[in-house]
């Protein structure tokens, strides 16, 4: 077929404004022009990115707070995607604000999709969406741009406004940079995710489904060898079998949902909501409520297969193991692979495989040491002891699941005090069921514990006295990729008491619109639209605040946790000025008679967030935030519009100097 590469060039619009930016510059091509139909080959999206500019990757936690790039494609019978999106070799970097890893590049940028050609005539269209930053001076901007290729013929893009934002904004600065060696951007979270998967399946050696088995098999490959036969090399063969009956099944789950799938898990409420009900379940189960068996038919089955002897006879021994340790063995492995759900493809795959060998260590090393057969501890209560340990950990863990859905859509039901609640009252329970002061149905009489046990209650109340400062505003650092933000907070000790606002706001009219789901920070009071905050400020005869803010914006919460909260700002911001928060990356979709086709680039602003972004650039030819701006009664500026800086002084002179310009025009008036 004849080679036709084909490359876009995303041109940026000629802007006369210099506050308008465009950062990155992006092309795309196909990795070959040679293919035919049924051929897997990869569209290559590059962005090439200007000198001091920082581009978000797309393969770290959604729920970290950074805008993570994203790809739309809009289906069509020339192609199916396959697998998903993958970034090629970013850096890696901490966020000291938001208080996790995130990925980005620098200079250049790369993306690849697999696809599968199903037409020889290859045409896309879609969406993108994606933000840069920069250390230098604050700024960080989104971006939301179409993409549209026909036939290979080159075709220019449809391109939004970079103020178009269907996502979060951030900013890291410059002490949040940590650069790492790292050529693979998956390889820290995916070695993490393998070491727990490992631990885990030694865990499940502990369980009284699987702990009786172990002196049980490896006294038959014992017997096998001293009879003369190969029991040493049936015991290796029994720990690859494992080992193969676990990987398959975490195959079949990367085959069967796909990558696509799984990746959807992590940012909609339907599969979160579900995860959070199977651990509830997998919980219940392991306190002892009932249990999760499968049917005796098809264990007695495949227990017999395993009298055949032989090699075949060993790998049915260990399926009967699997399907015998079922019950104990299948939450765990279960919330390996639903925790493997914000994974590539081939995470289920590793997850299962590192889980499955340590599962089957233990019988491979004891067939080939069997003194250590002697130090073993006897089976006892101690093992259903560990099962509701397990039970009571998934039940906290599988909040986090709840959490997701609970903030993604603003249902207000888990907020971080609520949730901590939770995790204080199940480790709490924990800590006493570890020292024998709550018993369970299935557990045996205790006349005194032992010293690990006490060992394991010490930690345990030691975590749950750690959270509970968590309830009154702590910010629980250690804790915060599993917590709610601090937002859903409602009473926040630490800001009561740097905050200073003694006296009630005067700069409110009427009730704020969209005050049910947005807020201002440290009691501020003020509005969330344009209009009404406008009204206010011509009734009250005040300047009009304008923050252009997003929900992600970690240069934003800088700027009020660092500056806003100084008690002489926070006074100025009260006594002086109306307040207006526009949210550039708020996705609440307004009623249609409030749609409008934007003159700056032609395209409907339907949601909340884009009108406030298209606001701000076709107003202030600006598209970065922070960026404060304070107009007259008139909508004229007073002063030249601030944008991120953490001087305390410089911000405070900032609102001096705005107050009095404006008293100085209303006397002249």
């Amino acid at each position: 077929m004849k080679k036709s590469l084909f490359i876009l060039f995303f041109l940026a619009s000629i802007i006369s404004q210099a506050q308008i930016l465009q950062p990155a510059i992006w092309q795309y091509e196909l990795s070959t022009g040679d293919y035919k139909v049924g051929d897997k080959i990869d569209l290559v999206f590059k962005a090439n990115i200007d000198k001091g500019w920082h581009l978000y990757s797309s393969d770290f936690d959604p729920e970290l707070g950074p805008m993570v790039t994203t790809f739309i494609f809009t289906p069509n019978d020339s192609y199916e995607l396959v697998g998903r999106l993958r970034a090629i070799n970013p850096k890696k970097g901490y966020d000291e604000i938001f208080e996790g890893d995130y990925t980005y590049f620098e200079g250049k940028g790369e993306f690849r999709q697999t696809i599968k050609v199903l037409s020889g005539q290859l045409h896309f269209e879609g969406n993108y969406e994606y933000q840069v930053c920069t250390d230098t001076d604050g700024r960080c901007i989104p971006f939301d741009e179409d993409f549209s290729q026909t036939n290979f013929g080159l075709k220019q893009v449809q391109k939004k406004s970079e103020v178009e934002i269907a996502s979060k904004d951030i900013k890291p600065t410059p002490s949040t940079y940590v650069e790492e060696g790292i050529t693979k951007p998956e390889d820290k979270s995916l070695w993490a995710f393998m070491f727990f998967a490992f631990v885990t399946g030694l865990i499940t050696l502990l369980t009284p489904c699987v702990f009786p088995m172990i002196p049980m098999t490896v006294t038959f490959f014992l017997k096998e060898h001293e009879k003369g036969g190969n029991g040493k090399q049936k015991a290796l063969i029994f720990g690859a079998s494992i080992i193969f009956i676990f990987t398959v099944l975490g195959t079949l789950t990367a085959v069967l949902f796909g990558a696509d799938t799984l990746n959807q898990l992590a940012t909609h409420w339907i599969p979160n909501v579900i995860i959070f009900i199977i651990f509830f379940v997998f919980a219940l189960s392991f306190l002892g409520l009932f249990e999760i068996t499968l049917p005796h038919q098809l264990v007695n089955k495949i227990d017999a297969q395993s009298n055949k002897g032989g090699m075949i006879g060993v790998f049915f021994m260990a399926f009967t193991l699997a399907l015998i340790s079922f019950s104990c063995t299948f939450p765990i492995v279960g919330s390996v692979l639903v925790l493997s759900a914000q994974g590539e493809f081939i995470k289920p795959i590793l997850g299962m495989l590192a889980f499955s060998l340590a599962f089957a260590l233990p019988f491979t090393l004891f067939a080939f040491f069997p003194a250590w057969l002697q130090k073993m501890p006897k089976s006892g209560g101690w093992l259903n002891s560990v099962k509701v340990v397990l039970g009571l950990a998934e039940l906290a863990l599988g909040l986090k699941f709840l959490s997701v859905a609970d903030q993604a859509y603003h249902w207000g039901i888990l907020d971080r005090e609520i949730y901590l609640a939770f995790w204080i009252v199940i480790f709490g329970i924990m800590g006493l069921y570890l020292l024998g002061k709550v018993r369970l149905p299935h557990d045996s009489p205790m006349e005194h514990i032992g010293v690990y046990r006490l060992l394991m209650s010490i930690i345990t109340f030691t975590f749950v006295l750690y959270l509970i400062p968590g309830m009154w505003g702590a910010p629980l650092k250690a804790l915060s990729g599993y917590l709610p933000p601090m937002a859903t907070h409602d009473f926040n000790i630490a800001e009561s008491r740097g905050g200073i606002m003694t006296s009630e706001p005067t700069n409110i009219c009427e009730e704020p619109k969209y005050d049910e789901f947005l807020h201002f920070p440290h009691k501020l009071q003020g509005y969330f639209d344009y209009e009404q905050a406008l009204a206010c400020a011509k009734e009250q005869n005040k300047p009009l605040f304008i923050d252009f803010t997003g929900h992600g914006c970690v240069n934003c919460r800088e700027m009020e946790a660092r500056v806003w909260s100084d008690p002489k700002v926070l006074k100025r911001l009260n006594e002086d000025f109306v307040l207006v928060a526009l949210y550039v990356d708020d996705r609440t979709e307004l009623p249609e008679d409030e749609w409008y086709t934007s003159s700056y680039d032609n395209k409907v602003k339907k949601t909340l967030g884009k009108q406030n972004a298209d606001f701000q650039i076709s107003r202030y030819n600006n598209n970065a935030q922070p960026f404060y701006v304070i107009l007259n009664q008139q909508e004229e500026l007073i002063i030249q519009p601030r944008g991120y800086d953490l001087s305390v002084e410089g911000f405070a002179g900032f609102l001096d100097e705005t107050s009095r310009r404006f008293k100085a025009e209303e006397a002249v008036k």
